[in-house]
């Protein structure tokens, strides 16, 4: 085969599991996506020209980071990109060991599955990509991620490429053959009836728990230009004067966005700042009303911290202290906090490993301050009014696993708190709405979402959007949701297929290894 050929096909995967990718509606796309993939490494494997698919993969969806920093962004393309092509060279290598390369496509699943698990859990997490991600669009496909997750999502595509490229390639030798119609048999049922029992589900899926009022503040405050200018007294007119006519006796929570208060607050003196007893005014004319809002928070690190890799140093005196990414829950009479627990890689944290601590102070500056945020040990809920929030700061909406600690503890609804405008009008924004689709169905948690230039709104605990705002517009929306204080399969166990499948992989390449030195061993 020609090596323009080759290259044609990489690139035509790439292209098809891009254009699959939400937000652009073609999800069905991932179900082939891989067979030119499949094809190239059964029979032409070169690493290089693997790498083309998953480059172009990366580009194509992820693009809209570069509106933050473009250095950043080809090196998170073209490193994530470099991860996929080692996963997929690892899944090749273990096969042509294990099986002479002829069968054993089910490593492929088991890899890639480890794989995201990993990028859900390490420093330089990026789950943005795990392919279960694809159905956030088409989520009445997948209304069993309330017992799968989105590894579910994962094994669905993988599996039906898998059998799609097998049918291919028996139809060249085989076409009429008993097993040839067998596997078309089951290429039909792998392929519907997950979506048959989704559908199911969807339709006979009644919400539980009592209503709640709730008030969603878009106070669209225009990062580059507004968040960080304008005077504290500004920015609560701006979201306050939104919010103000919605409020009603029912009225139990607002929520304004992440980062909404960019006072430089220190949290010793918290009940001291001007957009704090502003909120406390504001909620005294509600007493049965708590404001959630997200704030950019200091605090001083106790004074054996300067091995924290989070410990910022003062610069006049030898004393040191923390910043974070903060919701706050706040009452006519109390303040909770929860400090962002899954730091966005870059923008608000570098890796602790050893090597990497000269760049300690080099994480990007997206929040007013720079380097490494201090986090939260564990998800800590908000409670108010009988009602345990789990309040997830942006770029945690894409955790599954760590979502349902809060529900674990007591969480009857999720709030989702974010600052999407960094990215402009670009598909980031509409993406990390549709995943939160993806956390509802997961927890049968409905979401109540503020995000600062949109997109804001509530959704249902079949992952349906019941109302949104627009994008880049003033505004705050009202609406009811219902809690729930029960727990799915998928909140009692997590992310079990992920760990099994990072189980399976470390017994596989263990065996590749024995059976290398065996061999090798022989031969002498």
């Amino acid at each position: 085969m020609k090596t323009m050929t080759k290259i044609g096909l990489a690139v035509l995967s790439g292209l098809l599991i891009a254009v699959a990718w939400p937000v652009r509606g073609l999800a069905p796309l991932a179900f082939i996506a891989f067979v030119p993939l499949l094809y190239l490494e059964d029979k032409h494997y070169s690493f290089w020209i693997s790498s083309i698919a998953f480059l172009i993969w990366n580009a194509l969806t992820t693009w809209w980071v570069w509106k933050t920093t473009a250095l950043g962004t080809i090196g998170m393309i073209v490193l994530n990109s470099l991860f996929m092509t080692c996963v997929f060279w690892a899944y090749h290598f273990v096969k042509s060991r294990l099986y002479d390369n002829k069968k054993g496509y089910y490593l492929l699943i088991i890899f890639v599955l480890a794989f995201e698990y990993l990028h859900l859990n390490w420093q330089i997490n990026w789950p943005w990509l795990n392919l279960g991600n694809v159905f956030s669009h088409y989520h009445t496909w997948v209304q069993w991620y309330s017992i799968t997750g989105i590894a579910g999502g994962t094994i669905w595509v993988l599996t039906t490429n898998i059998l799609i490229y097998k049918f291919l390639h028996l139809s060249f030798r085989a076409a009429g053959e008993e097993s040839h119609w067998r596997l078309a048999v089951t290429i039909v049922c792998i392929l519907f009836i997950p979506l048959i029992i989704s559908k199911i589900q969807y339709f006979s899926y009644t919400e539980q728990g009592e209503d709640v009022e709730i008030v969603v503040v878009q106070p669209n405050l225009d990062p580059y230009t507004e968040e960080f200018a304008l005077n504290p007294r500004q920015i609560m007119q701006r979201n306050l004067s939104v919010a103000s006519p919605l409020m009603t006796e029912n009225t139990r929570f607002v929520v304004s966005p992440e980062s909404a208060i960019q006072e430089n607050i220190w949290l010793e003196r918290i009940d001291n700042y001007y957009s704090i007893k502003e909120l406390r005014r504001f909620i005294n004319n509600y007493p049965q009303t708590c404001y959630v809002i997200g704030i950019s928070a200091y605090g001083l690190a106790p004074d054996d911290s300067e091995n924290d890799f989070a410990a910022r140093k003062f610069y006049d005196v030898d004393k040191y202290f923390y910043a974070y990414n903060t919701a706050t829950l706040i009452t006519k009479d109390s303040i909770q906090l929860y400090h962002k627990s899954r730091l966005t890689p870059g923008a608000e944290a570098m890796p602790s490993w050893w090597f990497m601590r000269m760049l300690k102070d080099s994480a990007l500056d997206l929040g007013g301050t720079v380097g490494t945020l201090k986090k939260d040990s564990e998800a800590r809920t908000l409670s108010f009014d009988n009602h345990k929030v789990g309040t997830l700061i942006c770029y945690e909406s894409v955790f599954g696993e760590y979502v349902t600690e809060f529900v674990r503890k007591g969480a009857d609804m999720l709030l989702v708190i974010t600052n999407d405008g960094w990215w402009g009008n670009s598909p980031g924004h509409k993406q990390h709405l549709e995943f939160s689709k993806l956390r509802a169905i997961e927890t049968r948690r409905s979401v109540a979402r503020s995000a600062n230039t949109g997109i804001s709104g509530f959704i249902n605990q079949r992952g349906d959007i019941i109302e949104q705002s627009k994008y880049w517009e003033q505004t705050a929306l009202r609406n009811t949701i219902k809690t729930n204080d029960k727990l799915t399969f998928y909140v009692r166990y997590g992310d079990y297929l992920y760990k099994i499948s990072v189980f399976l992989t470390a017994l596989l390449v263990a065996m590749t290894i024995v059976k290398l030195i065996l061999q090798k061993q022989w031969k002498h």
